[in-house]
């Protein structure tokens, strides 16, 4: 993440960036996605090498994503409060 902004100058260093939660979200999301893969082992039974190609970068793309609008957030919450507060 970029210490400061390059369009209106706000220094982002100072603010929360989430680094805390980032485990338990990450890990709440897998917990999500293992028992939608799960429901689709008892329904369908695909081949595993098709589960492999389709869940690995699946779950990757989504854990990012999540991880991404997460601290984005965090971010944005952050730097409110910060101004509601007159800083």
């Amino acid at each position: 993440m970029a210490l400061k902004c390059t369009h209106c100058g706000i220094d982002l260093g100072e603010l929360e960036r989430g680094g805390r939660f980032a485990g338990v979200l990450t890990a709440l999301v897998a917990i999500i996605l293992i028992m939608i893969a799960y429901g689709i082992e008892e329904t369908v039974r695909p081949p595993l090498w098709l589960q492999a190609v389709v869940w690995a970068p699946l779950t990757v793309g989504i854990v990012i994503f999540a991880l991404r609008l997460f601290k984005t957030t965090l971010l944005h919450a952050s730097y409110e409060n910060r101004e509601d507060q007159g800083e």
